[in-house]
């Protein structure tokens, strides 16, 4: 029960507009459907451990400390407004003429480096977005059941990453899919996510600004 809630609350906080979801736009756009699949892993991953955190009671500490939700809305604003503002201006990536010593690389080694590559981007965008630890310990502490135990944690926690991955590598599959029905028109495609990022950004900057005048 505890993996289902968890995978059903992974796959809804994965609609609104996010890091993960740009990132994984840009790279089923601009790269490979294969970069974009390992682009939702890693956010999926970092998903699963910050609702860990959520499992684990951060809660008393960001009550008993109220002043540190709104700095990581902060830190979040700035750096989802940066990456917004670069994901609206990106343009499709020219396939490289390979240089010597590519060239005598393996297919199987360029794939790995790919992936490895689109992992690493989904895992720091999560990392680097400390309003998810907000977000996280809110859903675990009042939407989903007190775990018992710590097996239905983790089930839970589990729950999430699978929801979430899910959820990134159907918005990969359907921007793949657009490119090519849309062709020299899906450029729109993460500038309207960029802008839509920005937006966002704006949002949690204007909730860290009322926290410190008020």
């Amino acid at each position: 029960m505890f993996f289902l809630i968890g995978a059903a609350a992974g796959a809804i906080t994965g609609v609104p507009i996010g890091p993960v979801n740009v990132a994984v736009i840009d790279a089923a756009y601009r790269h490979s459907m294969r970069r974009a699949i390992a682009v939702g892993v890693g956010g999926a991953l970092a998903d699963g451990l910050y609702s860990a955190l959520g499992v684990l009671g951060v809660t008393p500490v960001l009550r008993t400390y109220p002043s540190v939700p709104p700095l990581l809305y902060l830190a979040s604003g700035i750096v989802l407004a940066a990456y917004g503002f670069l994901t609206a201006r990106s343009q499709p990536v020219a396939p490289a003429q390979p240089s010597p010593d590519e060239s005598r690389e393996s297919a199987a080694t360029i794939q790995r480096r790919e992936m490895w590559s689109g992992f690493t981007v989904g895992l720091a965008l999560i990392v680097l977005n400390p309003a998810a630890i907000v977000t996280w310990v809110v859903i675990m502490g009042q939407l989903i059941p007190d775990p018992g135990e710590a097996t239905e944690g983790i089930a839970c926690a589990v729950g999430v990453m699978c929801g979430s991955f899910v959820w990134f590598a159907l918005v990969a599959y359907v921007t793949h899919k657009g490119k090519s029905v849309l062709g020299d028109k899906a450029a729109w495609i993460p500038r309207l996510v960029g802008i839509a990022l920005m937006v966002y950004s704006a949002y949690l900057l204007t909730k860290a600004v009322r926290y410190f005048i008020a």
